[in-house]
């Protein structure tokens, strides 16, 4: 998680929302990436689907068995689909997202009975450092508009 929360800062850094996320194969890592949403002009821009597309590249495969995948925040809908479609094995997450966590906060989607794969969930792992992360961000956006 410590190397997620390193994408989150470099998130950070480039004006994005705060989140990162890693990709790990059998104690190796085969990715990492950030939120580039603004950057890319991509609603698609996120950590998650950003590292997993890398890792799968990497690998030469579209599927990614037994890897597990380490984010600062909930994966949204979009993200939970992306990881069950890649088949990972699970997602350890820091803070859940309840305007849009699609694994906990909102719906179930990687642990679902009706889909043919199910990821192992883990979550609250440097909760508190991703939470502040985030926090801090957006104090910073509102205190920005606040003043223009």
């Amino acid at each position: 998680m410590a190397l997620a929360l390193r994408e989150a800062h470099a998130a950070e850094r480039v004006d994005e929302v705060p989140i990162g996320a890693i990709v790990v194969l059998d104690g190796r890592l085969l990715s990492r990436a950030h939120n580039l949403t603004r950057t890319r002009c991509d609603p698609t821009a996120h950590a998650e689907v950003l590292a997993l597309s890398k890792a799968a590249r990497k690998l030469g495969a579209q599927r990614l068995p037994g890897a597990v995948v380490y984010t600062t925040v909930e994966p949204c809908f979009m993200c939970a689909g992306a990881l069950s479609h890649a088949r990972v094995a699970r997602v350890v997450w820091a803070v859940r997202d309840p305007k849009f966590g699609g694994c906990a906060s909102l719906g179930n989607v990687l642990s679902d009975p009706r889909l043919n794969h199910r990821a192992q969930i883990t979550e609250g792992v440097c909760a508190a450092e991703a939470r502040a992360l985030l926090q801090g961000f957006f104090r910073k956006k509102r205190g920005r508009s606040v003043e223009e």
